[in-house]
């Protein structure tokens, strides 16, 4: 059984295992390449389609946030040692899957700031008792933008089912984009995972996070009266 132990500064993490060391790492340079590639493709993209200026002010809010997450996660990735090319989109790690949706309409912003910033909301919960101090620290600074993100579309889906037009028009936003999500969370026999929970670094496996993002999300589309399209869980 793995020791457990507890990293509380950066210069501490020199001393960690090494496989502890390439886990964490993993998972900054995940956030940072992801948070930047999100806010270049859907958030700052999104301004143009909101539909009143008071939309406008609040979508360029969410994009600073997300760029903000991005400075934040490269900072810490910096700290530690790694190369600043290493998190940015294009030199690396691939962005996720779920950033390959073509954003056309400020319906489908709506529906992912709906059900993808739920999905974050609890990969960054799986980080809030990590073990290693700086990115739980981070992770909870992270975790009010990210709730407010997942608020706004609630608040902007709560306007467009006042009509007939718009409930429709973001059901099929949602029929669209929501096929993306589950592989958000990984595969069932994920190794890194496996690494993750093995140092307390993540609590969860792939398939509980999933499960849970599920019933969320069904309860979150039922509360305004929409619908989940059936998917294909990750193997």
């Amino acid at each position: 059984m793995t020791q457990p132990i507890i990293v509380k500064t950066v210069e501490e993490l020199k001393d960690a295992p090494e496989e502890y060391r390439e886990a964490v790492a993993k998972l900054v340079i995940s956030h940072a390449v992801n948070e930047l590639y999100g806010a270049q493709v859907f958030d700052e993209p999104a301004i143009a389609y909101a539909p009143t200026p008071y939309a406008k002010w609040l979508t360029c809010r969410v994009a600073m946030e997300e760029y903000g997450h991005h400075v934040r996660f490269k900072q810490l990735g910096v700290q530690m040692g790694i190369p600043e090319q290493r998190m940015v989109p294009g030199t690396g790690k691939r962005p996720l899957s779920i950033f390959e949706f073509p954003l056309k309409t400020w319906e489908e912003f709506v529906a992912i700031k709906l059900l993808a910033d739920l999905a974050e909301i609890l990969q960054v919960e799986d980080l809030l008792h990590c073990t290693f101090h700086p990115l739980r620290n981070l992770a909870r600074a992270t975790m009010p933008e990210e709730r407010f993100h997942a608020q706004f579309g609630e608040d902007f889906t709560a306007e467009l089912i006042k009509t007939p037009e718009g409930k429709a028009t973001l059901q099929a936003a949602i029929d669209e984009y929501f096929p993306y999500l589950p592989s958000f969370f990984g595969g069932s026999k994920s190794r890194n995972n496996e690494v993750f929970r093995k140092w307390n670094i993540k609590q969860r496996t792939n398939d509980e996070m999933r499960a849970d993002f599920m019933t969320r999300a069904t309860e979150v589309a039922t509360k305004y009266g929409l619908t989940l399209p059936e998917v294909r869980q990750a193997a």
